[in-house]
């Protein structure tokens, strides 16, 4: 019989909280149990392993950051919803560095297909829309976003720009300054 009051859905939210608290990659079956005061065993009628309760946080991170993204973008194009978007990343992993790292989580096929991993590709080529980019290069500049947001927020939730006096905040809005105009100054096939 199932212990009172956990569900998967209670289970996940708890996990996303640890991930937060201890660090995405330790989060474990055995610490979910300790916080709940429950053996192992009593969480297995709703999460099948690690694996799942991990696909799980990282689902529920992507919807939460969706969300967030959706939102900011609304009325906003150009350079003011690139920073917009942009921000939400910053933010969330700043808040949530736990389930920021989940976000990056690699999900099995299927059940990435069902996460939101599909509306932030959209959201971010709604981004682009202002810069006019073909494909291939709209895919090239959805991927030179996602390393750079993801890049720059990674070295600062780690510490690795605080023993400058430059503030990080300035170097930020020059990155997005930089991005900006590079996607508005695309090169041609014919410059390749």
């Amino acid at each position: 019989m199932a212990r009172a009051g956990l569900t998967a859905e209670r289970l996940t939210r708890a996990a996303a909280d640890l991930a937060d608290e201890v660090g995405f990659e330790n989060v474990t079956v055995s610490a979910l149990a300790r916080r709940f005061g429950v053996k192992d065993a009593s969480l297995y009628s709703h999460i099948k392993n690690v694996q799942d309760l991990k696909s799980r946080v990282a689902v529920l991170a992507l919807a939460e950051l969706a969300d967030r993204a959706a939102a900011a973008l609304a009325g906003r194009a150009g350079r003011d919803a690139l920073a917009a978007f942009a921000s939400v990343y910053r933010d969330f992993a700043k808040e949530h560095p736990g389930m920021y790292a989940a976000a990056q989580f690699r999900l099995d096929p299927e059940t990435a297909a069902a996460s939101a991993a599909r509306r932030h590709a959209e959201l971010t080529r709604a981004i682009l829309h202002d810069y006019d980019l073909p494909e291939p290069d709209q895919t090239d500049a959805v991927r030179l976003l996602g390393s750079v947001f993801h890049g720059y927020v990674s070295l600062e939730v780690a510490g690795a720009f605080s023993n400058h006096p430059r503030a990080i905040d300035a170097s930020w809005s020059r990155a997005l300054d930089a991005l900006d105009s590079a996607l508005r100054n695309w090169p041609s096939p014919s410059e390749r």
